[in-house]
């Protein structure tokens, strides 16, 4: 990361003092590559300034122990004004320090602030004024755009829904038309396999019930049972 690419971070810091103030609003931004500015403003009567250039972020990040490379060390910056504790101390009437840490026991980032008075700090309330709303448009551009696309997704899915839907509908029919040949054929199956068994039990009963006539043998009757030949017999006598 370089101060080229550094987006405007604004935020509510928690304020310490002694006597009670208004709430306070921060920005850090880079108005060019070569220097860091950082704004804090009650919008009443408070406003403070700091600008550090390359070279003193560059002692900042000595002094705060931060290791790794100089883009590493913007991130921790960054992440420790975003989503870490940013405090407001009052040193005085005409100073402040603002410190960041991103989580308890990590290293903090301290930056000293001096108080600004009539066209600087009206200068600094109308900076950070401007700025918020720039960031807002952005935001809102960047959320319509997202809804747009979050919308043009639910359509596309609605329609893959529906086409889904039919297809399912289509799937259904042809599978219930072919359960439906399936069905006939297997009842036509069992209509032929069922007659068929009909056929063969009433043949077979036909023939347990009616035998075929079997023919007898032609018999030898015996020669004491056979029918004596009627009438005389003509036999020769002798004369005695």
């Amino acid at each position: 990361m370089e101060l080229a690419n550094f987006e405007a971070l604004f935020g509510e810091p928690k304020v310490e003092s002694s006597t009670p103030v208004h709430p306070f609003l921060f920005q850090f931004h880079a108005p060019d590559p070569s220097q860091l500015r950082v704004d804090v403003t009650d919008f009443f009567s408070t406003s403070f300034e700091a600008i550090r250039s390359i070279q003193q972020l560059d002692d900042m990040r000595d002094e705060t122990g931060v290791g790794g490379s100089w883009s590493d060390f913007l991130e921790y910056l960054v992440t420790s004004i975003k989503f870490g504790d940013v405090k407001l101390v009052f040193e005085g009437s005409e100073s402040a320090r603002l410190i960041a840490q991103k989580s308890k026991g990590m290293p903090r980032i301290s930056v000293s602030l001096h108080r600004l008075v009539g066209t600087a700090a009206n200068e600094a309330m109308a900076r950070l004024s401007l700025h918020i709303y720039k960031s807002y448009k952005s935001n809102h551009k960047l959320l319509v755009e997202e809804q747009e696309g979050r919308h043009q997704l639910t359509k596309m899915l609605s329609a893959e829904q529906e086409k889904n839907k039919q297809l399912q509908q289509q799937l259904d029919e042809l599978l219930y038309s072919n359960r439906r040949k399936s069905q006939k054929t297997h009842d036509k199956l069992t209509s032929a396999t069922s007659s068929a068994a009909a056929l063969y039990d009433s043949s077979d009963k036909q023939s347990d019930q009616n035998p075929s006539p079997m023919k007898a043998p032609n018999r030898v009757v015996p020669a004491h049972r056979r029918s004596k030949v009627r009438g005389v017999l003509l036999q020769d006598t002798e004369d005695d």
